[in-house]
């Protein structure tokens, strides 16, 4: 038999928290009515599908990498780490990966890379769905950790009430180092201190 999985992510854009993945062979037999891109979809119809998804695919799995990984690899690199422990994960292998987008991870099986997959592949909209909303769960959680910067409104993406919170708090354990807002308080965090000391 001829498997396919649809491969996204979520999460490249924010400030903080990992960045997720996910891998879904559909069962053509069980069809899921309504697969579309994840952005696309109020977040109540997100947790409607994720809840069918799950219980429909033949195989699915669901993988991140971690804000430390972004910060040492780059975002870029990261998401396809995520990517390929997402495809790595299943349990049932497929014959070939469709991924979303341009750039596909380093793994044992054929990939094809389509741009704007998400809308037009059910098998990556699956995906698209079960990777957002499991980042979105996990800025929920840390919200109630973390509630000072307003995470479960957000997502973690650079909104201005978010930046205005890392000017207020500084940056927490789980923001992105490397990325500019960030990046550009720590830098002027340190040279006030560093003039402090002179």
């Amino acid at each position: 038999m001829h498997l396919e999985c649809g491969v996204d992510e979520a999460g490249r854009g924010p400030l903080a928290g990992n960045v997720y993945a996910a891998a879904v062979i559909l069962d053509i037999n069980n069809p899921i009515i309504g697969l579309a891109d994840s952005k696309k979809l109020s977040a109540k119809k997100r947790e409607m599908l994720f809840g069918e998804i799950v219980a429909k695919a033949l195989s699915y799995h669901i993988a991140f990498a971690t804000t430390a990984e972004i910060d040492n690899l780059n975002i870029l690199q990261a998401t396809m780490l995520a990517m390929q422990r997402a495809i790595d994960g299943l349990r049932t292998k497929p014959n070939i990966a469709l991924i979303d987008g341009n750039k596909a991870p380093k793994v044992n099986i054929a990939c094809k890379t389509i741009i704007g997959g998400d809308a037009t592949v059910a098998a990556i909209s699956a995906a698209s769905i079960l990777a957002k909303v499991s980042r979105d769960r996990e800025m929920f959680e840390m919200d109630s950790v973390y509630p000072e910067y307003g995470f479960a409104k957000h997502k973690g993406y650079g909104t201005k009430e978010h930046i205005e919170a890392i000017k207020k708090h500084g940056p927490c354990v789980i923001h992105r180092q490397t990325f500019a807002p960030v990046n550009s308080y720590l830098v002027q965090s340190i040279s006030k201190q560093l003039y402090a000391l002179t």
